[in-house]
């Protein structure tokens, strides 16, 4: 450890632990914890005790694609202590664009094992459970109720509203984010909490199928965007920071660079979450 990594350490255990504004409790965690994760405990909102949240949170994520690569980073990076990803595909040359968990030559690898070994190379120690397969019926019901918080990064309306059934069912807490051309989308869903609205009451169930990147293309920087607040949207659900993004929809237009958001309302009569 260097003169500047030890004078960092003793400044993290001095803001984490002895500062009487923060949390005084004993950390668990060792000095190579508290010095990979120091930007994050020197902040007042997260310190020790958000950390130790962190480390402690299990997320599940479903796609492993353009939205669920940064998000995945970003949250292994972090310290989040069990991450599962679930995708059924493959990788192919035309993923590499915005897909950034996986490399060259990971084309034809499984996309869930392309991002494992992504993860491990940059976080050791999370704990990464890597499943090809598409889920659904019982298997995604028992993964909801493992799961802290869910992040659907998906690509398909019938996986998306089966996500959100599943959620609202178990009170699963929902990080929802799409993207495609220069446009992106995410909210969150804290179904039973905050008069939340589901994903249903924005979007009918007997609608037309979402528009995807296959079809009608992507500019990447906006997969990494929508993917990253939904990884920042997680955190702070974990660990009970900040305003969330529930009952807001933040719309991102890419070719001018402007946010905007809109209001959700629960939907009284909404198929899924009112009955």
């Amino acid at each position: 450890m260097s003169a500047n990594d030890n004078e960092l350490l003793q400044s993290v255990k001095f803001f984490g632990i002895i500062c009487p504004h923060l949390t005084a409790t004993p950390s668990p965690m060792n000095d190579n914890q508290l010095l990979r994760y120091s930007r994050q405990i020197m902040l007042p909102q997260i310190d020790i005790e958000g950390q130790q949240k962190l480390l402690a949170a299990k997320v599940l994520i479903v796609g492993a694609g353009g939205l669920g690569s940064p998000a995945a980073i970003y949250l292994a990076a972090a310290g989040v202590g069990s991450i599962t990803i679930y995708d059924n595909d493959t990788v192919d040359l035309s993923n590499l664009q915005r897909q950034i968990t996986h490399h060259t030559d990971d084309i034809g690898t499984d996309k869930v094992i392309s991002t494992r070994q992504t993860l491990n190379r940059l976080n050791p120690e999370v704990n990464i459970t890597a499943v090809k397969q598409r889920l659904e019926s019982q298997q995604l019901e028992l993964e909801v109720t493992r799961a802290d918080v869910v992040l659907d990064c998906s690509d398909n309306f019938s996986t998306r509203f089966a996500i959100n059934k599943a959620c609202v069912k178990h009170r699963t807490p929902l990080v929802s984010g799409a993207a495609i051309r220069f446009e992106g989308q995410v909210t969150v869903f804290t179904p039973g909490r905050n008069n939340s609205p589901c994903y249903n009451c924005l979007y009918s169930s007997d609608g037309e199928e979402l528009q995807n990147c296959a079809t009608n293309g992507v500019i990447a920087p906006v997969t990494g965007i929508i993917g990253s607040v939904q990884a920042l949207e997680a955190m702070k659900l974990i660990m009970n920071i900040g305003e969330t993004l529930t009952g807001r929809l933040l719309l991102l237009d890419g070719l001018t660079m402007e946010w905007n958001t809109m209001k959700l309302r629960l939907n009284p009569s909404c198929p899924t979450c009112s009955v």
